[in-house]
This record gives structure tokens, C-alpha cells and sequence, in this order.
């Protein structure tokens, strides 16, 4: 029982040690230092290996080779990154708010797969969503500022979303009307591949995106001349959605540059921004 109490004593102090969570906290979380910018830059290292291995040991013809070797290699990442998981709840000053957020949900999930993949086998290919801890690249070559660029596309695809879902359902009624047709053409021919409405739809959108996947194509004179039109059709109709986000943007640029500080005169502010990012002045909005 005394051996016990001393080792509950330990485990209790090493979970209120401030001194070492503050140490380990500037380790992981913060990439200003020399450690801390070490420990990311290996941390992405891990991550793109172990996507790596993931991918190899997707192919067969390995697996009598290196396939032992793979397994083993997958085992000691998800111990590396489990390990990581836990200290940094650990050594966070509010561990809930953490987990909770985009990171650590991803931190876990990273972690899950190979677990779940004793239970259900092809579960632990799902490995690949470490991919998404690469955002954390951002961080360490201070990449942050590029993300407001990001939200600039980002509005102009939303203001434009509207727009771009009447298209849309111009387009899905164009393909269905186009399969309809076909079906029409084609479909009473014998052994035809247009034996439906819903195949003849899909050789619609298949040749309206120009992807031409060959695996349905109609054989009469009038089908092939439908086909071109369809095809000279879908290179008119794929600029559209890039015309309509085109001019959203150039509007938005346009908002951003009219919004400028009268103290210093800089422009390029974000939308419903009260004092100007560069002087701290107000804005006249």
C-alpha cells in the first residue's frame, strides 16, 4: 500500500507540475523557439512518412517484402502521435477548449484509425487524415497572412453562390433534357448502351465536362451529331461558374480598396472593420 501511495503521490504531482506543463507547452505549441520550431518541423516530418507508409501499404506486391516492416513503422507513428495527443491536452491551459477544436479533432482522429482497425481491417487506411495536421505548416513558416487572401476568395465564392446554383440547376435540367433525348435517338437500337434514361443522362454530363470516358457513345448519324453539339456546348457552359466568381471577385477588390483609412490612406481592410489595421485610426464605413 505505501508503494502505491508514493506512486499515486507522483502521478499527482507530475499532473499539477505548472513548471514542466509550461515547459512542454512552449515545445509543442509555439514555434518562435528554437524548440519549438524543431518539434513542428520533425512533427510534419512524422506525418508525411506515416502517409507514406499508409499509401505503400495499400499496394500488394509489397506486402511480402516490406509489408512487416510497413506495419511495424505504423504502430510506432500512432504511438508518437497518440503520445503527442496526450501531452498536449496535458500541457494545455484549458484542455476541453482544445479538444474541442479543429486541430485537436483532427489530432485525435489521426490517432483513432489503427485502433478501430484492429476491430474493422481497412479502417486504418483512414491513417490518411493526417494530411489535414499538415495545415500546421502555416504556423511554423508564419504563413498565417496569406489566409486573408484566402477569405477574400472565400466571400467571393459565397457572394456569388447563389448565382452559381441557378446554374447549376440550369445545367442539371440541360443534361436531363439532352439524356432524354438521346434516349429517345439511341435507346431503341438493340444492344445499345442508351437502354435507360438514367445512362443516357449520365452520357450527358459525362460529354457536357468534355471528360468523354468513352464507355458510352452513340453509334447513329443523329446521335453523333447531337454529341458534338453537346460537346461544343459543355466548353461554353464550363466558363460560365469561372466568369461569374471572376466578377465577384474584381467586386470585392473594388469594396476592399474604396474602404480606406482617412489617417494614413491604406486600403485592403476586412469587411465591417472598424479601426484600420495598420494605424489602429477609425474607419468611416
Amino acid at each position: 500500500m505505501a508503494f502505491l501511495r508514493r506512486i499515486w503521490n507522483k502521478w499527482q504531482n507530475l499532473l499539477h507540475d505548472e513548471k514542466l506543463k509550461h515547459k512542454i507547452y512552449v515545445i509543442i505549441f509555439e514555434s518562435d523557439t528554437p524548440m519549438g520550431k524543431l518539434f513542428d518541423v520533425a512533427l510534419i516530418g512524422f506525418i508525411v512518412l506515416s502517409i507514406l507508409v499508409v499509401i505503400a501499404e495499400s499496394i500488394k506486391s509489397w506486402d511480402t517484402v516490406i509489408g512487416p516492416y510497413l506495419r511495424v513503422s505504423e504502430y510506432v507513428f500512432t504511438f508518437f502521435f497518440t503520445l503527442e495527443y496526450v501531452l498536449r491536452l496535458y500541457c494545455s491551459p484549458q484542455p476541453r477548449k482544445y479538444a474541442l477544436s479543429f486541430f485537436g479533432i483532427v489530432d485525435l482522429l489521426a490517432t483513432l484509425p489503427l485502433y478501430i482497425g484492429w476491430l474493422f481491417g481497412t479502417a486504418r487506411y483512414l491513417l490518411v487524415i493526417r494530411t489535414f495536421r499538415l495545415i500546421r505548416v502555416f504556423r511554423i513558416f508564419k504563413l498565417f497572412n496569406y489566409l486573408n487572401e484566402g477569405n477574400f476568395l472565400l466571400r467571393s465564392l459565397v457572394f456569388s453562390s447563389r448565382k452559381i446554383i441557378v446554374f447549376f440547376l440550369f445545367v442539371l435540367i440541360l443534361v436531363t433534357s439532352i439524356g432524354t433525348l438521346m434516349y429517345m435517338i439511341e435507346g431503341q437500337r438493340p444492344g445499345t448502351s442508351f437502354n435507360n434514361i438514367p445512362n443516357s443522362i449520365y452520357w450527358a454530363i459525362v460529354t457536357m465536362t468534355t471528360v468523354g470516358y468513352g464507355d458510352i457513345t452513340p453509334e447513329t448519324p443523329l446521335g453523333r451529331f447531337l454529341s458534338a453539339i453537346v460537346m461544343l456546348l459543355g466548353y461554353t457552359i464550363i466558363a460560365v461558374p469561372t466568369g461569374i466568381v471572376s466578377a465577384s471577385m474584381i467586386q470585392e477588390h473594388r469594396r476592399r480598396v474604396a474602404l480606406k483609412c482617412p489617417h494614413c490612406g491604406k486600403d485592403g481592410h476586412e469587411d465591417g472593420a472598424a479601426y484600420c489595421k495598420y494605424c489602429g485610426g477609425k474607419l468611416v464605413n
